[in-house]
């Protein structure tokens, strides 16, 4: 393995994080921590508890999984459009690097900063809202897995996006709202039966179950089948990448 060409690709795109640190990491935890003090130190005490957790506390699963999961997203189809809009793509297609060591060095880079963002998200709520960890390494493993899963999701988009305009759609027109429904403020039992049916389809609800039952030990669908659900996006992610580099798609024309 090149692991010269990897750690190249890896260190320039955290080096990128750095020059532009407020937008990068202060931006998304300022924010989330707005919700925080809003729903969970405000006016959270007025919510009845869900599950037998104060709602405060069980917010906070679903808000880091969705910042980590938005900026996963955003990180890496950031990343690989860049060089694809400046031309540097060319540099790297035509250097003695593998179509894995070039995915390993974007999506490595993008699945750090969302982990890194996601701890530091951890650590401010626990200014505002008391909340515990009952299965630290689930907890780790749902993090690690999902930064990995939408970070490849969004090396997907930018090499798909043409224009600046495409590059946003998807994150706001489907991945945001998805992260909204899919359980991050509530319960899906709350919900009318239909809709708890039609929230199903959400991939969203298995990456926020899992993630807090990782905290609580209580999850709207069984612990394995969000693994497996999240396995499944995984593998067709990792498919459609391998399908790019095979066919060069956006890539070579």
């Amino acid at each position: 393995m090149n692991l010269h060409a990897v750690k190249a690709i890896y260190l320039f795109e955290l080096a990128r994080t750095w020059r532009t640190l407020f937008q990068s990491i202060a931006a998304p935890v300022i924010s989330t921590s707005l919700y925080f003090i809003v729903f969970g130190a405000a006016i959270g005490g007025r919510f009845t508890a869900v599950d037998g957790v104060s709602y405060g506390a069980f917010l906070v699963p679903g808000l880091v999984m969705m910042s980590v999961l938005t900026e996963s997203v955003s990180n890496a189809s950031f990343g690989i459009y860049m060089p694809r809009y400046s031309g540097t793509i060319y540099e790297v297609l035509s250097a003695p690097i593998s179509a894995f060591e070039t995915v390993l060095g974007y999506v490595g880079a993008a699945a750090t900063k969302s982990m890194i963002l996601g701890v530091l998200i951890l650590l401010t709520a626990r200014l505002f809202v008391d909340y515990s960890i009952q299965h630290p390494f689930w907890m780790v493993a749902f993090l690690v897995l999902t930064s990995v899963t939408f970070s490849l999701f969004g090396f997907i988009l930018g090499v798909w996006a043409d224009g600046w305009e495409k590059l946003q759609i998807v994150p706001i027109l489907v991945i945001t709202p998805l992260a909204f429904l899919g359980g991050s403020f509530y319960s899906i039992s709350m919900l009318p039966p239909l809709w708890q049916k039609i929230t199903l389809f959400n991939p969203v609800v298995y990456l926020v179950s899992g993630f807090r039952w990782s905290f609580y030990g209580q999850a709207d669908v069984p612990v394995g089948i969000s693994l497996a659900m999240t396995a499944l996006f995984l593998a067709l992610c990792l498919t459609a990448v391998w399908w790019i580099f095979r066919t060069g798609y956006k890539l070579k024309n």
